[in-house]
């Protein structure tokens, strides 16, 4: 089994867990905001959607209508899809490059 395979199988390992991951933070800041109680800071969840979680991010917002109406937020979530789609796009490149038979 070749680096680009594993890949393919860890990816989606990992973007589910970090979702599932990410859609309980959500849950759980959307309950701490009802209680006026701690809550966990926008750099951690963005960090999370960059990472991987952002489709659990996604479901979060429209799911929970959690961190939904922010303009400042949503931008930078969209931009974490972004980082984050662009950095599997480029890690599968090289990973398909070094496989291809020489």
């Amino acid at each position: 089994m070749n680096a680009l395979q594993v890949w393919l199988i860890v990816l989606p390992l990992k973007v589910t867990t970090l979702s599932l991951i990410t859609l309980a933070v959500y849950a759980w800041d959307k309950r701490q905001a009802g209680r006026s109680n701690w809550r966990v800071p926008e750099k951690r969840l963005h960090l999370l959607s960059l990472c991987g979680g952002w489709p659990g991010a996604w479901v979060g917002q429209r799911w929970l209508r959690h961190k939904s109406v922010k303009t400042r937020f949503r931008i930078v979530f969209w931009l974490t899809v972004i980082g984050h789609v662009s950095a599997v796009i480029v890690v599968s490149w090289v990973l398909w490059t070094m496989s291809a038979p020489r």
